[in-house]
């Protein structure tokens, strides 16, 4: 559940280039200004602008389930708008505004005190307080605007259907509800706006109250806004406003956290943006239920990816193990029962291969999108397997692992039979969904991946860090049979196709020009795109890298044209297609600097990879100790303070993830053969750390270190 400030954002070969829309490709209708608000509760989440107002036109809104359910809300005195004192977020689900009125015909200048409190629990509730200072009575016209267009999640953020004629509008004659409602087909949506304290009229589709208010008396409305069931709604906070605002009301939210992993540090803005973190990834969580399991797994991020995906969870799972396994454990079982079962053009989906997104809106439940699910990623299959090892690793849960037995068999013949394209032992992509991603790695704009030239290549692509992540996959793989799930004839084949991989890739990936490096993608025609990419970072996460090239890898990496003293610019400035606000031409994306860290550990570049953690807390410091989706590419030594890319996500779970992947490897903490290993190189400028609530194969551990020393301990507590 969640409040939060946020930043509005987003088989042939020869075939046509890429193409689809993604990132900054989109276009985006008005937008509510730097304090915009967002309150927040699983796949839900209301969008105002600082008055608490969603003017009708803009990307704001209350949006459950990928269906805006109300797209206007706007409170005016006396015909006039209000100003804003103050506005803030109290928890993730409720927030607070503070108002007062303009001069107004027959009333001067702050002259009412208002305030509005809401929150998302149970449904969206608001409630109005207004008390006037004014020595004498005064008449007040308090006038609620409602607007309900039904927009699917796709159309908000670039066109919105015109549904209006097909709204029907069925209002309580004694003021105390609005109620509209749409169908299309098997699609069906409703609002209802319910006022405990009944309006004096209904205008329209406006709630208007005649008050007459005494010196300093004070009148309270509360509306209500019910929202139905459905994939992924957490137990909600529920009661009376006030309790809720004031932290009295039963929290589920508080509860989920006050359980997880504690950390502690000399550097007061670590702690800070670990603690942030545990809060956001809490009010990102989903809730979903697998024969007969509550299970809870990370959804994207606000505003546009409220919702079950695979490469961003499965991540964002792999981040957070070192604070605890559930949203690990939940993200494996969720994806594993909606592996793909059969061949569909329209959704990408192919035997054993797990999915990319799900919607619910009425753009997907009618089959004019493809994402009921869509499966259009070359990556998560190979990552649901690498985490799926990762948990047994931390946890040495055989019983989930023997469980998912079978899905691991599926993804595994995917990535052999429909992942390796053309039978050149590399896992390739090309979608085959007239509404499909061109690109299928995380790099999925439509010039995510580009020649050094500007080219954009053709289709279908091998993309460099999916080579790792299969290379990755099959040497973990070949751990887990040869462990629980007991077949050491497969496990042994499965490390001679890793080294098989391993030669190949090395052979055909690599660029000696330029300093050497690995091309991003081999294209259709199976020539190198030979753009310098952060996708070398993952290599060195998936230990596909050879150690005598590891030297070149981090030069190419830690240069001024790739390290912009913030983090792994997405792309070096050496390239034709470089800006620093090109979605994935020049950003720094904290997530995909917190593998590059990890990979830069495993091979000992732990001065490095201090190097970008230190840089990334100092990011999250500038925007209250919470690292936005993506960072433009900005140089730090010119322009001194960081910069958020337009549109970015915040929160954002892999981004949310990712001060706790850099803790794990300052401290050099991993799980081996059933026990935690501490292997710290910590920064001076970090100071000590310690965390208590470590969760490890099935115990608590207390974990502290300094410099290069430190210990671990069973937590006695």
């Amino acid at each position: 559940m969640a409040v939060v400030r946020a930043t509005p954002a987003d088989p042939t070969v020869g075939m046509a280039p890429v193409t689809g829309v993604s990132g900054d490709q989109r276009t985006m209708p008005p937008e509510l200004g730097p304090e915009s608000l967002a309150v927040l509760s699983g796949p839900t989440f209301l969008y105002s602008d600082a008055r608490g107002d969603v003017p009708p036109g803009s990307i704001g809104g209350l949006v459950h389930l990928d269906t805006r359910l109300i797209s206007g809300w706007t409170l005016t005195v006396n015909g006039g708008e209000l100003l804003v004192l103050r506005s803030e977020t109290l928890e993730h689900y409720s927030a607070q505004y503070v108002l007062t009125n303009p001069e107004l015909p027959g009333l001067p200048p702050n002259s009412l005190a208002i305030r509005r409190l809401r929150y998302v629990g149970d449904g969206f509730h608001e409630r109005l307080e207004l008390v006037s200072f004014q020595p004498e009575p005064v008449r007040v016209e308090l006038r609620l605007a409602v607007g309900v267009d039904f927009a699917d999640l796709f159309e908000v953020k670039s066109v919105v259907r015109d549904r209006s004629a097909q709204i029907v509008r069925d209002h309580a004659a004694d003021g105390s509800e609005l109620c509209f409602s749409y169908r299309n087909g098997d699609f069906a949506a409703e609002t209802r706006v319910r006022c405990a304290t009944a309006a004096d009229r209904i205008d329209g589709d406006d709630l208007v109250w005649d008050l007459w208010l005494l010196p300093r008396e004070g009148r309270q409305l509360d509306l209500h806004v019910p929202l139905p069931p459905g994939l992924g709604v957490v137990e909600p906070v529920r009661g009376d406003i006030a309790d809720v605002i004031h932290g009295r009301a039963d929290d589920p939210l508080r509860r989920w956290t006050d359980d997880r992993a504690v950390l502690r540090s000399d550097n007061q803005a670590l702690e800070r943006a670990v603690r942030q973190s545990r809060d956001d990834l809490a009010a990102l969580r989903l809730d979903l239920e697998v024969k007969g399991q509550r299970i809870m797994l990370p959804g994207a991020g606000l505003p546009w990816f409220l919702t079950v995906f695979g490469r961003d969870t499965l991540i964002t799972a792999y981040q957070t193990l070192v604070a605890g396994p559930e949203l690990a454990k939940g993200a494996l079982l969720a994806l594993a029962r909606l592996q793909g079962e059969a061949c569909d053009d329209f959704t990408d989906e192919e035997p054993g291969k797990i999915l990319h997104e799900v919607r619910s809106g009425e753009l997907t439940r009618t089959g004019r999108k493809p994402f009921g699910p869509y499966y259009g990623t070359a990556d998560a299959t190979q990552l649901w397997l690498i985490l799926l090892s990762e948990y047994w690793r931390w946890t040495g849960d055989d019983e989930t692992v023997r469980h998912l037995h079978d899905n691991a068999l599926a993804a595994l013949r995917w990535i052999d039979e429909y992942g390796d394209r053309d039978g050149d032992g590399f896992v390739e992509y090309a979608t085959r969904s007239p509404e499909g991603l061109g690109n299928q790695c995380w790099r999925d704009s439509p010039d995510g991946v580009c020649f050094a030239d500007g080219r954009i290549p053709v289709l279908p692509l091998a993309t460099a860090d999916v080579q790792g992540y299969t290379y990755d996959a099959k040497v973990r793989l070949a751990e887990l049979f040869d462990g629980p799930l007991g077949n050491p004839t497969l496990a042994a084949r499965l490390r001679d196709e890793a080294g098989t991989l391993f030669e190949r890739f090395n052979r055909d990936f690599w660029i000696d020009e330029r300093g050497g490096y690995y091309a991003v993608a081999l294209d259709g025609d199976k020539n190198a795109v030979d753009s310098k990419t952060s996708s070398m970072g993952h290599l060195l996460w998936s230990g596909i890298v050879p150690p005598a090239r590891a030297d070149a890898v981090v030069r190419q990496l830690m240069s001024p044209d790739m390290f912009s003293g913030w983090g792994i610019r997405t792309l070096s400035r050496e390239e034709r297609l470089y800006r620093p606000l090109g979605y994935h031409l020049g950003t720094v994306w904290p997530h995909d600097n917190s593998l590059i860290v990890l990979g830069l550990v495993r091979y000992g570049y732990r001065a490095e990879a201090n190097r970008i953690s230190l840089a990334m807390i100092d990011a999250a410091e500038q925007f209250g100790h919470r690292l936005p989706e993506a960072l433009s590419g900005y140089d730090r030594q010119r322009l001194l303070f960081a910069v958020p890319y337009p549109t970015a996500c915040s929160p954002q779970a892999w981004a949310a993830g990712t001060p706790l992947a850099l803790v794990r490897a300052v401290l050099g903490l991993n799980p081996v053969e059933g026990r935690l290993m501490l292997d710290p190189d910590i920064p001076p400028e970090f100071g000590r750390i310690s965390a208590d609530r470590v969760r490890a194969f099935g115990q608590e551990w207390a974990v502290e270190a300094v410099g290069a020393s430190g210990h671990v301990r069973l937590d006695a507590r």
